[in-house]
């Protein structure tokens, strides 16, 4: 495909919209046959890679890949090298069927993937450009693997809901990038929090805290655009920053263990390592407390820093014992899980496949736009120092990035300051 320069974001939205939003569910009534489902692939970097060698992990000879894109040319044709040879090692060659006319690039490459006659679709851009590929791909009556987090923004999460919305009105499933909910020790776990084996949980914790990441050293002939999207982990437009990008995981086993999302949080964070301007206007470091509903509080830690200690993990304090959601129980004695593990990154597409052939949808699309959001009202707290509630945060009409997309210049936001950054 020729190089888009420039897409913005009203055409994005025209094309989500141009679809009729009532596709018969008829479309889909091969899935409970033995039919290959078609699926495309945008965003090439290693997740979208990784969610498509997963996905033949799960479906093998069920699922055939027939398009993909990304914003580099140089991404999307590595990625169709490499997953043209990763099929063949796996013996699957003939679920790989990706010609160089269905291998786009440039800021179009998503809506031409869309375009392509598929099933299904697997979205693993940075987190910014979700809730409009998300919103198109429902319009086209498509299944969706969405990666989390599901947006940067509250109208990018509202986007979501209404996506979810439509997808549960056409039968479609979405299955999220939350591997935790696919993976058996969480499951039984919670199932056994749930009937009640800690009692009423009254407090929890959950952690990030890890070393830095990688980081693109900007090159001569870089636009800023071109820059940004290839460090995009470092620009809240692009990632929400690390407590959204990465610290959603814990977050969400939280709302899961609560059933619930946050009434409101207080929070801090901030810029002690990653100084640099090469590091964007990211924090490196945040810490918040969340209140959810029945005056549970629950506290957040997530760090990026190298030296410092590790831990990632999630904690329940109930009337009754404690537990560690990924498979540790103390209450009347010690439960820890002991069964079989498969890979939570497989399981996530084996239960999307369900879905889709057994024509029982399932949609996690409303469940992954709450835990983004309560990741992004921590860092709002964070970013301006100030106590902010859900419906502040839900309701907010603050939206990150450039009205258009063009590779050339794209000024840096300043790093928030607490105390002076306002809340909008």
């Amino acid at each position: 495909m020729p190089h888009s320069p420039r897409f913005d974001r009203r055409r994005l939205l025209q094309f989500s919209t141009a679809a009729a939003s009532g596709l018969a569910l008829s479309r889909f009534a091969h899935g409970a046959g033995s039919d290959r489902l078609k699926v495309g692939l945008i965003g090439c970097g290693g997740r979208g890679r990784g969610a498509a060698e997963d996905l033949l992990s799960a479906g093998g000879d069920s699922i055939q890949l027939v398009a993909l894109g990304d914003v580099f040319e140089d991404r999307a044709t590595g990625a169709r090298t490499y997953l043209a040879e990763r099929f063949q090692a796996a013996g699957r060659a003939g679920s790989f069927d990706v010609p160089a006319e269905r291998c786009f690039h440039g800021f179009g490459a998503a809506a031409a993937v869309l375009d392509s006659d598929l099933d299904l679709v697997l979205l693993a851009t940075p987190p910014h450009f979700r809730p409009g590929q998300l919103e198109a791909a429902v319009a086209r009556g498509l299944h969706v693997f969405l990666e989390k987090p599901v947006a940067v923004d509250a109208p990018g999460v509202r986007q979501v809901l209404a996506a979810a919305d439509a997808a549960t009105a056409q039968g479609l499933s979405i299955v999220a990038g939350t591997q935790r909910r696919h993976q058996r020790s969480y499951r039984e776990t919670l199932a056994r929090i749930h009937d009640g084996e800690i009692g009423e949980i009254v407090a929890a914790q959950c952690w990030w805290n890890q070393g830095g990441l990688w980081m693109n050293p900007r090159q001569p002939g870089w636009s800023d655009m071109e820059w940004q999207l290839k460090n995009w982990l470092y620009f809240t437009w692009l990632s929400g920053d690390h407590i959204v990008e990465q610290h959603i995981h814990n977050i969400d086993v939280i709302n899961w263990a609560l059933r619930a999302h946050p009434i409101s949080a207080n929070a801090s964070g901030g810029r002690q390592s990653r100084t640099d301007p090469a590091y964007g206007h990211a924090f490196d470091h945040f810490a918040v407390e969340f209140e959810y509903p029945g005056g549970v509080i629950v506290h957040s830690h997530c760090r990026q820093i190298d030296g410092c200690a590790s831990r990632i993990a999630e904690r329940l304090v109930g009337t009754r014992g404690i537990a560690d959601p990924n498979g540790w129980i103390q209450a009347d004695g010690v439960w820890r899980f002991e069964g079989e593990q498969p890979n939570p990154y497989v399981q996530e597409h084996v239960h999307l496949l369900e879905a889709i052939r057994s024509g029982r949808p399932l949609n996690e699309a409303r469940q992954v736009a709450e835990s983004t959001l309560t990741a992004i009202l921590g860092r709002s707290a964070a970013y301006t120092g100030q106590t902010i509630t859900w419906e502040q945060m839900l309701a907010s009409e603050q939206r990150w990035g450039p009205a258009e997309y063009a590779f050339g210049p794209l000024p840096v936001d300043p790093v928030a300051r607490p105390g002076e950054t306002p809340f909008s």
